[in-house]
């Protein structure tokens, strides 16, 4: 695994948080990876980990590492189906209490994500963005973000967007604290997990032409 000191887009003390704070999470949650992967193993199957590109910094696309929430179920077409059909009671069990996210902090480690920043979404969104939109893709993208502590997934397309655009303008050392402190509550509280009428979040399609 090759680590990035300091990754493009990074400041020094950014970095320095996330070294700490990441390597710290790895060592004192590296049982409760092992029980998830053996209950993942056991409930869900192999693989245990989800592996998918995501576009990081200025759009450079890496893989971000999850738990597995969901089965490989596919129509008559070979075509997957919605992710409420797929999804596992432990799948859900993991995204409502985050914990299908831990793999993502050796993501952290190597330098492709941040503890802190605009959430890496899907590399089909990309062409989608307007420019504005776009900038989100200015810094380096986080395993939370501000975004996540102002509604996560109950928030729309565009707000979501419009709260990570004011995080690149706005970064701070304590800014980062703050939403890791508020990310913690969020998920302790369990909230913003799905939008209503969706396993998470619907699709982005675009932007409509007023946008």
């Amino acid at each position: 695994m090759t680590i990035k000191l300091l990754p493009k887009g990074t400041p020094f003390v950014k970095r320095l948080l996330d070294l700490i704070i990441t390597v710290l999470g790895l060592i004192l949650l590296s049982p409760l990876l092992l029980i998830l992967a053996i209950l993942i193993a056991l409930r869900i199957g192999f693989p245990i980990l989800f592996r998918q590109d995501r576009p990081g910094y200025k759009g450079e696309v890496f893989k971000i590492v999850k738990f597995r929430t969901m089965l490989d179920l596919r129509d008559d077409d070979g075509l997957l189906l919605p992710d409420s059909e797929r999804i596992t009671k432990l799948g859900q069990f993991l995204r409502a209490t985050s914990l299908d996210e831990l793999p993502a902090l050796f993501n952290v480690l190597k330098g492709e994500m941040s503890l802190v920043g605009p959430r890496p979404l899907l590399v089909e969104y990309l062409p989608l963005y307007n420019a504005e939109q776009s900038r989100r893709h200015d810094v380096i993208p986080g395993f939370t973000g501000w975004a996540q502590v102002h509604g996560r997934n109950e928030l729309d397309w565009l707000e979501k967007f419009r709260l990570d655009v004011w995080y690149v303008d706005h970064w701070t050392f304590w800014l980062d604290i703050k939403i890791l402190l508020k990310t913690v509550l969020k998920v302790l509280k369990r909230e913003g997990i799905s939008q209503p009428g969706q396993a998470t979040a619907e699709p982005f399609r675009g932007n409509q032409p007023d946008a």
